[in-house]
């Protein structure tokens, strides 16, 4: 694996129990990291990581929640002595037109997608700066950076913006405390997270007619990304979003 390994690394997944997370649990896992899924859904994260096996655990974990955060970061790392490699990838999205969206929908959206992502990358970051070492990848979208337009979407858009803001700021601040920040912006995956929209096959056409190479992501495409940032061949970078799109935002 040469650069690409990560033997050991201690690395944490938020919302790793499906989807782009596990898919990143298994990638980090095969590059020789020990990971460890976090999610709301308890059961289902502790099956993700009995199937991993090679050293994943699991625990359960609402990212909303500031004390839960602290504590289960502040375990893992007296634990396992450090934390390596942080992936910032527990999200949700609530789909309804502006006019139409309540303000405790946008406040779910808020506290899960940006406020959750906060709370993680400050719990992870105590302890990266203070053992002087670590990465964090934050999943964004192509959604944080373009204004849309397949369908109206406010709270995500406005989240996954804030989530590439967030990745830059944080860059910046740790960077002399070796401490790498990244993040991936990836179109629309082929996971449960968008099971309702691939059900409209003019959705789907159309997001296969804006794409330059035609089709949706697989999930382990957005994991290599993020195994790419979160590993030694990418020491130096850090504050870069990283698009996993298929050229839809180069047009």
């Amino acid at each position: 694996m040469g650069s690409f390994c990560i033997d050991d690394a201690v690395a944490v997944i938020t919302g790793g129990a499906r989807g782009i997370g596990l898919a990143t649990a298994e990638a980090l896992a095969g590059a020789g990291a020990r990971p460890i899924l976090l999610d709301r859904d308890g059961n289902a994260a502790n099956q993700a990581a009995e199937a991993l096996g090679a050293g994943a655990s699991a625990r359960q974990l609402d990212v909303t929640q500031e004390a839960e955060v602290d504590a289960v970061f502040e375990d893992i790392a007296r634990e396992h002595g450090r934390i390596d490699i942080l992936v910032n990838n527990a999200g949700v999205a609530i789909r309804r037109p502006t006019t139409e969206l309540s303000l405790a929908d946008w406040q779910r959206v808020v506290d899960v997608n940006m406020t959750g992502a906060f709370l993680c990358a400050r719990a992870a970051g105590r302890v990266m700066t203070a053992q002087g070492a670590g990465a964090i990848v934050n999943v964004a979208s192509i959604m944080g950076l373009s204004g849309g337009g397949l369908y109206p979407n406010i709270s995500y858009q406005t989240t996954k913006g804030a989530v590439v803001n967030m990745t830059r700021a944080l860059a910046v601040e740790w960077a002399r405390r070796g401490v790498r920040v990244n993040a991936v912006a990836p179109t629309w995956v082929e996971t449960d997270f968008i099971a309702a929209l691939k059900d409209n096959p003019e959705f789907v056409s159309a997001v296969e007619r804006l794409t330059p190479i035609g089709r949706l992501a697989q999930p382990e495409e957005v994991a290599n990304a993020i195994l790419f940032l979160a590993s030694p061949a990418a020491a130096m970078i850090t504050g870069h979003v990283l698009p996993v799109d298929g050229g839809f935002l180069a047009q």
